[in-house]
């Protein structure tokens, strides 16, 4: 991701382009020739929304208006779409409110038949593709349903004039009493759980006789009461749970471990080598969480053929690499071109990408914040919906963040308000007393 300013410069023509196409269409335009898009905040590149118009028209002969809004919480997305209050005809759900969708329903097969264009679609990774296929319900495989548009990884963010490098390759560092007050944690129940199980187990995992895939997945009572104590036991290290301003706090040195998205590394690192701060990003040796969003329809759009096409351009190589440049995330889109730009002849390490580009890849110099080598995502895995236990996980999840206290603060509080129930039930009582001399006095009037 490039430095704030140049973002900024990137994301003032997006809002301003919003600006003019968002909001409510005319009831008398035909809604075949309006494009509603809900999707995450700063998710696209500049004037990718503009070119796609020119896109449509010049395949189908057809003008398109977008109307594009965006979202920060995917529950809240879901929300919108289940209920049908919102015809959006195109959204970015993560991969476990995909499937969530897939389970009841809610959306749309994706046409991959084009008259005039490519079906770009198929520049999808295979293993992007085989991951979202693990998302399948019976009779409808994923990958019909959802184009997986970007992925990334969690681990540790960290500031290495403070933490050494072979400490930081280990959740354990977080729990480490020494960097109390200087660790931030993403504001995320799913990969808060996640680290914590994967943290609580690493003696079984070093010894093979259990996966990360299935210890993230463990929903069972015994797992989610160790998450909640491994979680507990980590809290008073914590300097805050963030959503968006650790990577800021990792920069101008005031945090130095930040477990955190990939994305946000990428533009943390940058952002600190601009200001003298050394950053750098790992995988934990424990294994982590690895997560895809992509596009899909749902089953209450009035426009699936414009989303189709919309999908279709949001694959071709160009734009996957305009919308990369644009986030920090990494592209579902694993084509030549790809490849070539994103290289780093600089680098002196080499990375084996031939899990995503293919047989040829397998000594590419590159960014491994980005693109992590074949061992490193073979010890990541995907968190799959929580299903009917997402409930009981926001439980948990409420008791470790809202169990802020202390014993001591607590009788403190609960002494202060019993003083000030005491006080004004005496208020009470003496203006009750004035009240009755007053009568009195009145009636001997």
């Amino acid at each position: 991701m490039y430095y704030y300013v140049n973002k900024m410069k990137k994301i003032i023509p997006v809002i301003l382009l919003v600006l003019s196409l968002a909001g409510c269409y005319n009831s008398g335009e035909p809604r075949e020739r309006i494009l509603k898009i809900y999707n995450w905040a700063d998710y696209i590149g500049d004037s990718v929304l503009e070119d796609f118009q020119a896109y449509y028209k010049e395949q189908t002969g057809e003008n398109i208006r977008i109307v594009y809004q965006t979202f920060d919480i995917n529950e809240i997305m879901l929300t919108k779409i289940e209920k049908g209050h919102e015809d959006f005809d195109v959204v970015c759900p993560s991969e476990y409110i995909i499937e969530r969708m897939l389970k009841k329903h809610l959306l749309l097969p994706i046409d991959t038949n084009f008259a005039h264009s490519p079906n770009y679609m198929q520049n999808v990774a295979p293993f992007i593709r085989e991951q979202i296929n693990k998302l399948s319900q019976p009779g409808e495989e994923a990958s019909r349903y959802a184009v997986c548009y970007m992925w990334g990884t969690a681990g540790i963010l960290y500031n290495r004039a403070y933490i050494p490098d072979s400490v930081a390759t280990s959740w354990e560092c977080l729990w480490n009493r020494k960097y109390a007050g200087k660790i931030l944690m993403k504001d995320s129940y799913r990969d808060a759980y996640g680290t914590a199980i994967i943290y609580a187990h690493a003696k079984e995992l070093e010894e093979g006789t259990v996966t990360v895939e299935e210890l993230m997945n463990d929903y069972s009572p015994r797992a989610m009461e160790l998450a909640e104590k491994y979680l507990k036991e980590l809290k008073p290290n914590i300097a805050g749970w963030e959503a968006d301003f650790g990577k800021e706090m990792m920069t101008k040195n005031k945090a130095w471990l930040n477990m955190t998205w990939s994305g946000d590394a990428i533009w943390a690192i940058e952002e600190a080598n601009a200001v003298g701060v050394d950053l750098d990003y790992v995988v934990p040796e424990e294994g982590s969480n690895i997560w895809y969003d992509g596009w899909v329809i749902p089953k209450y759009a009035k426009n699936p053929k414009a989303a189709s096409y919309f999908i279709n351009f949001m694959c071709r190589p160009d734009i996957a690499l305009r919308n990369m440049d644009f986030c920090g995330y990494v592209s579902s889109v694993a084509t030549p071109e790809i490849l070539e730009e994103k290289q780093d002849t600089t680098l002196t390490y080499f990375s084996d990408l031939s899990y995503f580009f293919g047989p040829g890849a397998d000594s590419i110099r590159i960014n491994p914040v980005q693109y992590p080598d074949r061992k490193v995502v073979e010890r990541y895995a995907m968190i799959r919906d929580f299903g009917d236990r997402t409930e009981l996980v926001l439980e948990m999840w409420s008791r470790v963040k809202g169990d802020n206290l202390n014993t001591g603060i607590v009788l403190l509080i609960f002494a202060v308000f019993g003083v000030l129930f005491v006080w004004l039930v005496y208020r009470r009582i003496r203006q009750y007393k004035q009240r009755q001399r007053h009568h009195r006095r009145r009636r001997r009037w």
